[in-house]
């Protein structure tokens, strides 16, 4: 759900030389690259930090995290690259749309191509399966949850670009998460067990559960829960992208954590499998952000939202820490709770729940819908878009910190 109104699909009238798409349509802005790097720059210092000097991570593991990170890299330049090149397709098809938020001034009436997700699809689907080659042997014991973990990727792209195409009903959006699991859980062989809280152990008998089929029930839900709460999290220029690129952030780091402080081989190659996954999410949202970030050139579309949900499910159940995933998702959790009532039908529900925009001060101003762009913007008043964009990632990176000071200090008392 991003914060554009589609137009209508009217036939294109005949090219002439004087009506060439290149004068229609002109290039869309070039990537805000300094953004980029300053976080690239902040974000590589604890990676680094983890990866080399904190923990004595095994050479062949941090072998394959370091030659997936090299194809990430390469991947944020293709994915810059093949953008501006989508965008100009997207539009002759009619993909694009207007800014709601910036309505009323000049920026509201220029057309942004939309469903650019697809472009960042395609270039992680390209990253995983080529990492494939460098680091799975054909018995490994990871390779068949690994091409599921894709199929189910893959399966929520293509359902994303046909919500993007044909704008499914949100009722229908609330299924195809489902579908798209169940090439997951189908192959999945670990286990189905949870560990009982030690507080919890005194009353339940026993330290491990076996939840059996409820366990595979409940992957089902939190895959429908991460894909549908990126979707509805969304109106603002940068906000769609910029919340993956902050979740997957936490998600590396938490990731290396793990591995540095873990015996256990199996539990660290469950991690550097979640981590293979979670940088190409990274390093091609990255590459969207660039294009996205207010004022944005791009809409990412469903089949990002979607694509980005799906991955970071996946390797919250694959790794086996989505009790974790969902701290990581405190503003989501939130935005959900705020949204009930308008989702379950008990309140009026529009098409759009976005804030209200006033040309004349540029600001954006809190309505009553159901939402924690409203919810925000009601308790601090209005703010501009690109200002209340800033705020929410705040919000979202105070969540991931608040997640790793509750582990912190629950560890060893609590499990």
């Amino acid at each position: 759900m991003a914060a554009r109104k589609r137009a209508s699909a009217k036939p294109s009238p005949p090219q002439t030389p004087e009506t060439s798409p290149t004068q229609i349509d002109p290039p869309i802005s070039p990537p805000k690259k300094a953004l980029i790097f300053k976080f690239c720059l902040f974000f590589s210092i604890p990676y680094f930090y983890l990866l080399y000097q904190h923990y004595k991570i095994e050479q062949d593991l941090r072998r394959s995290i370091l030659i997936n990170a090299a194809l990430c890299v390469a991947g944020f330049f293709l994915t810059q690259r093949m953008i501006p090149v989508a965008s100009r397709y997207v539009s002759k098809r009619g993909l694009f749309g207007f800014d709601i938020n910036k309505k009323g001034t000049p920026q509201g009436d220029v057309k942004v191509p939309e469903s650019l997700g697809i472009v960042v699809g395609i270039v992680f689907l390209v990253l995983a399966i080529l990492f494939q080659y460098f680091n799975f042997k054909a018995d490994s014991n990871w390779l068949v949850e690994y091409n599921a973990a894709l199929a189910s990727i893959c399966f929520m792209i293509l359902l994303g670009f046909v919500d993007d195409v044909l704008d499914v009903p949100w009722r229908v959006k609330l299924l195809l998460p489902s579908i798209a699991a169940l090439p997951l859980l189908m192959a999945y062989a670990g286990h189905t067990t949870v560990i009982i809280p030690k507080p919890l152990v005194s009353y339940v008998g026993q330290e491990v559960l076996d939840l059996g089929w409820v366990y595979k029930l409940y992957m089902g839900l939190l895959a429908v829960f991460c894909t549908n709460s990126i979707n509805i999290h969304a109106g603002l220029n940068g906000l769609e992208a910029g919340q993956t690129v902050v979740i997957a952030s936490a998600i590396v780091i938490h990731n290396l954590m793990q591995i540095g402080a873990s015996s256990d081989p199996e539990y660290k190659q469950a991690h550097a499998f979640s981590i293979y996954l979670v940088q190409p999410l990274l390093a091609t949202s990255l590459a969207l952000l660039s294009y996205n970030w207010y004022p944005s050139s791009v809409f990412v579309g469903d089949t990002y939202t979607y694509f980005a949900g799906m991955t970071m499910a996946v390797v919250g159940i694959l790794g086996h820490y989505s009790e974790t995933l969902l701290i990581f998702f405190l503003p989501q959790v939130l935005n959900f709770l705020l949204s009930l009532p308008q989702l379950s039908g008990y309140v009026k529900c529009p098409r759009h729940r976005l804030p209200r925009f006033n040309p004349e001060t540029g600001l954006l101003t809190g309505t009553r819908d159901g939402t924690l762009i409203n919810f925000y913007l009601r308790i601090v008043g209005p703010k501009s878009e690109k200002s209340l964009c800033i705020h929410l990632l705040f919000v979202q990176a105070l969540g991931c910190c608040f997640c790793f000071m509750l582990r912190y200090f629950l560890a060893g008392w609590y499990k």
